[in-house]
C-alpha cells in the first residue's frame, strides 16, 4: 500500500549509492540505463508512447534520478541517452536534456520515499477516459482493485510545465496510478518493472470500464468484498518481491 507522504522512513540500503565513480555504482547505474531503454521499447510496442511521447525514470539514491531524455522515441532509446539529474531537475551527467516533465517525477519521489521508479505514458483507452474528465475509480474487477486500487483524475495542466507536477500532488500519497486530464497517465513503483506493470494494468482497467459502460449493466463491488480485497492487497504488498 502507498506510504503516507508525511511518514519519513529509512531509505532502502540497496539505494545508498554514492556518486564517487566506484565500479559497483557504475555497474548498477548501467543496468538501470539498460532497463529504462528496455521498458521504453515495451511501452512503444504496446502503443502507449507514440512519437516522442512518454517518459520514465528511476531513483538511484536519495539525491540522484536517472531519466529518459526529452524529444526522443522510446523505441530508439539507448542506455547512453539517459540523463542524470538532481532533486531540483538540474542535469548532472548526460549529453541530452532530461524529459521536460521531470518535475512530475520529482514531485512523486519527494512525497513517496518508497517509490524508486516512475512511468508516464499515453495508453489510448485510459487517455480517452482522462479526456472525458473521467477517472477509473469504480471497483469493477477484483484483481484490478487488489493490484492497483482506484485511479483518480488530476485536473488539466499544460504539458511540460510545473503545473503538471502541482496537479498530481493531492493524489500522490494515496495512489500508485493517476490519470492526467486530457493528457495520459503516470504510475509509480518500488522498481521499474512494477511501475511498468501498473501502467499496463491502468489500460486493462480502462478497457474493462469501457466494455462495462457499453454493456450498460456494470455491477461494482462493495461492502465486505472491498474490505477483503483491501486486506488481500495489504498482504500482497508485503510479500511483493524487491529488486
Amino acid at each position: 500500500m502507498p506510504q503516507n507522504a508525511l511518514e519519513i522512513s529509512a531509505f532502502p540500503a540497496s539505494l545508498n549509492l554514492s556518486r564517487n565513480g566506484g565500479a559497483d555504482d557504475r555497474a548498477i547505474e548501467m543496468e538501470h540505463r539498460r532497463q529504462l531503454a528496455r521498458f521504453g521499447r515495451w511501452l512503444y510496442r504496446l502503443g502507449f508512447v507514440p512519437g516522442t511521447a512518454g517518459n520514465l525514470s528511476v531513483r538511484l539514491n536519495r539525491d540522484v534520478i536517472l531519466a529518459t531524455p526529452t524529444g526522443m522515441s522510446k523505441f530508439l532509446l539507448k542506455a547512453s541517452d539517459m540523463v542524470l539529474v538532481d532533486l531540483e531537475g538540474r542535469r548532472m551527467e548526460g549529453t541530452r536534456n532530461a524529459t521536460s516533465e521531470i518535475g512530475m517525477h520529482l514531485a512523486i519521489y519527494s512525497r513517496r520515499p518508497d517509490v524508486r521508479a516512475v512511468v508516464h505514458a499515453h495508453p489510448p483507452i485510459a487517455t480517452g477516459f482522462a479526456s472525458c474528465g473521467l477517472g477509473l475509480e469504480e471497483p469493477l474487477c477484483s484483481e484490478v482493485v487488489m493490484a492497483l486500487g482506484a485511479v483518480p483524475l488530476a485536473p488539466y495542466a499544460t504539458t511540460g510545465t510545473a503545473d503538471v507536477a502541482s496537479s498530481i500532488v493531492p493524489f500522490i500519497g494515496g495512489h500508485d496510478a493517476i490519470l492526467l486530464a486530457n493528457h495520459g497517465a503516470v504510475t509509480a513503483g518500488t522498481r521499474l518493472q512494477e511501475a511498468f506493470m501498473r501502467m499496463e494494468t491502468v489500460e486493462h482497467y480502462a478497457h474493462i470500464c469501457l466494455v462495462a459502460r457499453q454493456l450498460g449493466c456494470a455491477k461494482p463491488l462493495s461492502g465486505d468484498h472491498l474490505e477483503k480485497l483491501a486486506e488481500a492487497r495489504s498482504r500482497y504488498a508485503k510479500n511483493a518481491p524487491m529488486e
